[in-house]
């Protein structure tokens, strides 16, 4: 097993459509993988699969180590873009020691932690018996670690390969929660002498809304709603739609408002959002150099009817104020954070409603809590009906365990320095894995990404080498 054969293993993966929800070609994919390998493998009511491989000659006696990676992937592209995530095969560049899927997301998130999992079952490597577990849906609710049934591993000690940061080994990570607002709208008819504009804001660089929350990124649903509030405020604006961000995880990175204006305040609505975008331009030109905005006349179909005055200007307002961001660091793991939300996107919805998804992280419970409460606060207070979905736990760090100073003495040895062993802000399976089978022993580690859950998403080469050096050291050690 080397690097190179897990680059091979990958490259097969970017061909499987696996979006979240839509995991069945990935099943199956792995099914046949173990058929084909003679290996034992099941698979669950919900998806997730478990491939065994036996223990090597003399190691008959070491315990089953798990390894464990999602199947799924987020899917992100950028505007315009021709590509269906359910048929096409993601198209990706060699470039500068990076593979890298330019228009659309790359699913190195976790596309790579299945291949070195792959790598590992057909491997000839002297291992105790090894349960490499595939979970699905993680992306949108972790349905499939949620749904696992007592017995279906049974190894006591688990590594994740879900992890973006080489030289890291991640012992924690924020437990998470959703908030969904919907808004019910009333039409009105645009008014006769109104003109009508499409506003568009994108070009951000948008990101992982666990792993880049703390980079200070234009959250484009939030600016968008931003002109708007001030629109509102100076004079009569009609709201016909707006849409912005995609997925509960990734931050905003486009969106898109359709306003009605009087003749006479055209022009200067025009100039007011084109000052706006060079000054956005400006607040975020070290986070996000890229992002900008548009103006057209709208001349779509529907450009009849507008949101009622009232609901619009309560979307706004509630949009304006909603938290987004870091809400508090960590008082125990410095440079940690502790608490976000991240205001993830806002869509017009069936049968006149307006859906706003949010998304809250934190590595305490009660800080969890609160901050879903903050945002459910303010939308009820906005008019909207509230509801929470998709609560997962965090994962609390064991700096006493014993599979941490296997991998932390192993990454010693073969590199000569010490890996820094951390938290995470995002959320892992590991939280709801140790909720289901408690006492496991649990790390995650994996090779470096960057831009995960948003086009441009790139694996380092050189550190998926060190990473699969790492792992092979770690799972030929294991005892």
């Amino acid at each position: 097993m080397d690097a190179k054969r897990v680059l091979e293993i990958f490259k097969e993966i970017t061909r499987i459509p696996r979006e979240s929800g839509h995991e069945e070609p990935m099943t199956q994919y792995l099914m046949d993988f173990a058929a084909k390998h003679s290996l034992k493998a099941k698979k669950d009511e919900t998806g997730n699969v478990v491939i065994c491989r036996p223990a090597s000659p003399g190691k008959e006696n070491v315990p089953v180590l798990v390894l464990q990676a999602h199947q799924d992937m987020v899917c992100e592209k950028n505007d315009g873009v021709q590509h269906d995530f359910l048929k096409d095969p993601i198209k990706y560049e060699i470039e500068d020691g990076w593979m890298i899927a330019k228009d659309t997301t790359l699913g190195a998130d976790d596309g790579i932690g299945i291949a070195a999992c792959l790598a590992l079952l057909e491997s000839d490597l002297p291992t105790g018996p090894l349960e490499c577990l595939f979970t699905i849906s993680e992306e949108t609710g972790m349905d499939g670690a949620m749904a696992l049934q007592s017995g279906f591993f049974t190894g006591k000690t688990l590594i994740n390969l879900d992890s973006e940061d080489e030289g890291e080994l991640f012992v924690g990570c924020a437990g998470g929660v959703n908030t969904m607002a919907t808004f019910r709208y009333t039409k009105e008819n645009v008014k006769t002498s109104y003109r009508l504009l499409r506003l568009r804001l994108y070009g951000a660089l948008g990101g992982h809304s666990g792993d880049d929350i703390n980079k200070e990124r234009c959250n484009t649903v939030q600016q968008m709603a931003r002109f708007l509030f001030e629109e509102f405020k100076l004079g009569t604006v009609q709201l016909l739609k707006i849409n912005g961000g995609n997925k509960h995880n990734a931050i905003a990175r486009e969106t898109e408002a359709v306003i009605a204006v009087s003749a006479e305040r055209k022009n200067g609505v025009v100039t007011r959002f084109e000052d706006f975008v060079k000054a956005l331009s400006a607040e975020f030109a070290v986070s996000d150099p890229g992002v900008t905005g548009s103006w057209e006349i709208y001349k779509g179909l529907d450009r009849r009817y507008a949101i009622d005055a009232d609901t619009a200007k309560r979307l706004i307002s509630a949009l304006t104020a909603v938290h987004h961001g870091v809400l508090a660091m960590s008082q125990d793991i410095p440079g940690l954070v502790e608490t976000s939300n991240n205001l993830a996107s806002v869509k017009m919805g069936k049968y006149k409603t307006i859906e706003v998804c949010t998304s809250q992280r934190s590595s305490v419970e009660s800080a969890k809590n609160f901050i879903a409460d903050k945002i459910e606060a303010c939308f009820t207070l906005a008019g909207a009906d509230v509801k929470r979905t998709d609560p997962y736990p965090g994962w609390k760090p064991d700096m006493k365990s014993r599979i941490l100073k296997i991998s932390f003495d192993s990454y010693v040895s073969l590199f000569g320095y010490e890996p820094k062993v951390k938290a995470i802000h995002a959320g892992l399976e590991c939280g709801l894995f140790l909720e289901k089978f408690p006492g496991l022993d649990m790390i995650s580690f994996g090779p470096t990404l960057r831009g995960v859950h948003a086009p441009g998403e790139k694996l380092d080469l050189a550190s998926n080498e060190k990473f699969v050096k790492h792992l092979v050291d770690v799972v030929t050690k294991f005892n």
